[in-house]
């Protein structure tokens, strides 16, 4: 597989727009972002879905079609859960719900081969070409190719985000606002105080250890902030948000029509 045009592009200090998909995912949603989005990838998220492992081998199937980038979230559960994304065609995984420096260590090992971690050798798919690949080469390859992001979404997490930040194998970070602001006792308050020195703890710690960091947008205002500190990667709602406004500006378009 080429290297990841997300992690290229936060390498290079560049933004990066993504969308989540959660309830609807189909090959022709990606096909159809993939013609009218404005996105440089996907991430399907394994944690809050249904989303199987082999629709996730058939979302990223699309996605390759298509020329996009695409990643999973998942839990921090066991091994297979954070490995077998990166086996179907994940550029990396990004861990939810992580509260401790061990928990992120476990992570990390899951997600690569050795020496950095305990990952077990396949050859049989795309990452490796289906074995066209030589064995080094490719080991060699998923290890600086394929990426790890850990969620920021506690305050145990907030607490340890330097130490989070600063480990080898840590490619960069990710805000959850939503529960962020529920552990915090501020929901849905995504710009309250609490909120914003989380925000600045976190982008100091990835600024620290030379690393960037990504967020869910929950609006113009709430992105414009995050940029203000340095955020680089930005998830612009996903697919069930975008039939929620869809819907929305429908009902208002046709305002006229509705039958009270």
């Amino acid at each position: 597989m080429p290297m990841s045009v997300i992690k290229q592009r936060l390498s290079a200090g560049k933004i990066v727009r993504t969308m989540h998909i959660v309830g609807y995912a189909t090959p022709r949603i990606i096909e159809l972002l993939g013609t009218l989005g404005d996105f440089h990838g996907y991430w399907f998220d394994q944690e809050h879905s249904a989303i199987s492992h082999k629709d996730l081998e058939m979302m990223l199937i699309a996605c390759r079609a298509t020329g996009k980038d695409a990643f999973a979230r998942v839990p921090p559960t066991d091994y297979a859960t954070v490995m077998r994304p990166m086996e179907a065609g994940c550029s990396g995984v990004m861990i939810a719900q992580v509260r401790t420096l061990d928990e992120v260590k476990q992570a990390v090992a899951w997600a690569k081969y050795p020496p950095q971690g305990i990952r077990g050798t396949f050859t049989g798919n795309i990452e490796s070409k289906y074995g066209r690949v030589g064995l080094a080469q490719h080991v060699m390859a998923a290890n600086r190719d394929r990426w790890v992001s850990i969620q920021i979404e506690t305050p145990e997490a907030v607490e340890v985000v330097d130490k989070i930040a600063a480990l080898d194998g840590v490619d960069w970070l990710f805000v959850g606002p939503a529960d962020l602001s529920v552990t915090l006792g501020v929901p849905g308050d995504y710009l309250h105080p609490k909120c914003i020195e989380a925000l600045k703890r976190v982008a100091g710690a990835a600024k620290k250890a030379g690393k960037a960091w990504g967020i869910l947008s929950r609006d113009v205002e709430h992105a414009r902030k995050c940029r203000e500190l340095g955020c680089q990667l930005f998830s612009v709602y996903g697919d069930l948000d975008c039939l929620r406004v869809g819907l929305d500006i429908l009902r208002e378009r046709f305002a006229e029509l509705a039958d009270d």
